[in-house]
């Protein structure tokens, strides 16, 4: 009985991981109500914001601002978003995919890229990849502010303002629903011009006190918005790609369960069949 003895233990240990994975995807799912709670109440304010912007981008304002001005593309700078920790499935390793995508594309352009890592994971990963790395923020939590955010975010403004990097590119992962989260890789600067067909109204803005103060305010605050709502994203992207890992893991730790107690009840069988034969055995023998 000592291979029944194995399995016995085996059992109790995926019991124990079992317990394990279920608390987290209990607790992820807390988690994932209010990180979509945070990311509802911001989504708002980066929307219009970015509506706004869009319209400046179109208009003709006395003061064009270097952010609206495209430039010819020698070198390129991204923000990545990710999470601090793992056990959420597939979600870095996607986004890593696509960003890895779009940097092998501008090195065949010969474009260098120069990157503001934010999260644990997309540092250890494009280390190794030894990218060159402007920035890096860590260890946000749970409920980041937009104080957090704002030091990579300077940053790349730094470097777009020194000639550093002609255009700004931010890749998070955007949540679409609990069970689906999307790769996504947009540009910040120079700022995407509002589409004429979704304009409801056509119009240039009136600046008081003056434009250039207002408008520098204005698109610094959007790039701040933007980066902060794509790490808010992030965040309820992770929370649920975690729920769905932890309890994918507890189902299959049932599965493996149910397999180990039919392979242990047929060494169990096998062994009480061979102890009946030897006593039958051993009377016919007396």
């Amino acid at each position: 009985m000592a291979f029944a003895k194995e399995i016995r233990t085996k059992i109790t240990s995926v019991k124990k991981t079992q317990k394990i994975t279920k608390a987290m995807e209990l607790v992820a799912a807390s988690k994932m109500r209010k990180a979509q709670d945070r990311m509802q109440l911001t989504r708002p304010y980066a929307r219009k914001i970015r509506q706004v912007v869009g319209h400046l981008a179109n208009g003709h304002s006395e003061y064009h601002h270097p952010y609206i001005i495209a430039r010819q593309v020698k070198r390129v700078g991204m923000i990545v978003v990710s999470t601090d920790r793992g056990l959420c499935g597939n979600l870095n390793n996607g986004l890593f995919k696509a960003v890895t995508l779009q940097l092998r594309d501008w090195d065949k352009k010969d474009v260098p890229a120069s990157l503001c890592l934010i999260g644990n994971k997309a540092v250890g990963f494009f280390r190794r990849l030894k990218a060159q790395i402007l920035g890096v923020t860590t260890h946000l939590g749970d409920s980041p502010s937009l104080s957090d955010t704002i030091g990579v975010t300077k940053v790349m403004l730094d470097a777009f303002d020194q000639g550093e990097i002609d255009e700004l590119y931010i890749a998070y992962n955007d949540f679409v629903n609990t069970m689906q989260q999307k790769p996504v890789i947009e540009r910040l600067l120079p700022l995407v011009p509002e589409p004429e067909d979704t304009q409801r109204h056509y119009w240039d803005y009136v600046y008081e006190p003056d434009a250039r103060d207002l408008i520098n305010g204005l698109l610094t605050r959007y790039i701040e918005s933007q980066v902060f709502q794509s790490v808010v994203e992030n965040i309820a992207s992770e929370q649920a790609a975690r729920m769905v890992a932890m309890k994918s893991a507890t189902d299959n730790a049932g599965e493996i369960i149910e397999e180990l107690r039919l392979a242990y009840n047929k060494v169990r069988q096998a062994a009480i069949t061979r102890e009946i034969a030897e006593i039958v055995s051993g009377a016919d023998a007396v």
